[in-house]
């Protein structure tokens, strides 16, 4: 009987060690050449139809405004109305521009154009908000920033000098979403915001504009201009963050206590870093259905839209198709553009960091 042949300790264990070499190595050239995608709990997954951005690659800045939708097809204002409504524009545009230039916030550009077009008797917003059928002003506002998805609004208001700042008060200050009426009122008031008498929001156009329409559906005449004045700003900063914010008096003539898109996220308003920003105009209850502002941003995240097939899609073709009027302006995160609009007109501007202003009404 042949006598078992022993290894000592130490070669089993160097033998050991060499078979233990080869697994490990094996191992790693594996997981060199084989890589698992790996998702975040939480995180949103880009748009394949736009390139993954790095975190600090954005240098540049982009900022749309813009100062409601309506009018007749084949009718033009008088030009030295025009060109009111250009200049204008062009301040805000150069506003803003200077607060992202200098590496500003999107959000802090938003709110400072939106202000100074409700502070404007031209447009439908703060001071030249249009009366409710009771004669009054009633006014609505949302702001929204796409970093972290927060956001502000507050609707039915009537004391509050500028709407958009209590909306960004609301989303930084609060732990709601949106504020109405009295409560609204009295939570800018504790901020420290201005608070005005409603006399303050009373023009001769707006009162005028009432009065007419008020007439026509009283004896069920068509209104033969239609106008959806809203005041709205998008932007995209030098941080890669993208912000809308939109402020409105709503519709002339509207039953007391109606709210519009305006201050519904997702409605009237919706910004996020990973797709886009989005402000809108036009007949809100449209909006509120078919959940305007989202829609966009949806198109782009889920169906890989771009923007401009995105906002096209939804403006042109789902609105038109229901009757609805209206339009909107948007900025994706990598700095594309779109104003798409299917009425008559759509006041409109646009400015980037060379300086370059568009200001478009038809």
């Amino acid at each position: 009987m042949k006598k078992a042949k022993f290894i000592p300790w130490k070669s089993k264990n160097l033998f050991s060690i060499i078979i233990l070499f080869f697994i490990l190595s094996g191992i790693s050239i594996f997981s060199q050449n084989v890589s698992l995608p790996v998702q975040q709990a939480g995180s949103i997954q880009h748009p394949a139809s736009l390139p993954v951005r790095q975190a600090g690659s954005i240098k540049n800045w982009v900022l749309v405004i813009h100062g409601g939708a309506g009018g007749t097809i084949g009718q033009k204002m008088a030009e030295d109305v025009q060109l009111q409504y250009t200049t204008k524009m062009t301040e805000v545009l150069k506003a803003g521009a200077a607060i992202l230039s200098e590496g500003g916030t999107s959000l802090d550009a938003v709110e400072t154009c939106i202000r100074m077009m409700e502070d404007s008797p031209l447009f439908n917003a703060g001071k030249g908000a249009v009366f409710n059928e009771e004669g009054k002003n009633e006014m609505d506002a949302s702001i929204m920033e796409g970093r972290t998805l927060k956001a502000g609004a507050v609707a039915g208001v009537t004391t509050i000098r500028n709407p958009i700042s209590a909306a960004r008060a609301v989303m930084e200050k609060s732990k709601h979403v949106m504020l109405i009426d009295g409560g609204a009122e009295k939570f800018a008031k504790n901020q420290g915001l201005e608070i005005v008498p409603p006399s303050y929001f009373y023009t001769k156009k707006r009162w005028d504009e009432f009065q007419k329409i008020h007439y026509q559906e009283m004896y069920h005449k068509p209104d033969s201009v239609k106008n959806h004045g809203t005041v709205g700003a998008v932007a995209l900063d030098s941080h890669g963050d993208l912000a809308a914010g939109t402020s409105t008096g709503g519709m002339t003539n509207k039953m007391k206590g109606r709210i519009g898109d305006s201050p519904i996220i997702g409605a009237g308003t919706y910004a996020n870093n990973n797709t886009c920003a989005i402000s809108c105009t036009g007949h809100g209850e449209y909006f509120i259905r078919n959940v305007v502002a989202y829609d966009v941003s949806a198109r782009m995240e889920y169906k890989r839209q771009n923007l401009q097939e995105a906002a096209g899609d939804v403006v042109n073709v789902k609105l038109k198709s229901q009757g609805a009027e209206g339009g909107l302006i948007a900025i994706d995160r990598n700095g594309n553009i779109a104003m798409p609009f299917n009425t008559a007109m759509m006041f409109r501007g646009s400015i980037h960091p060379d300086g370059k202003i568009e200001v478009k009404i038809y």
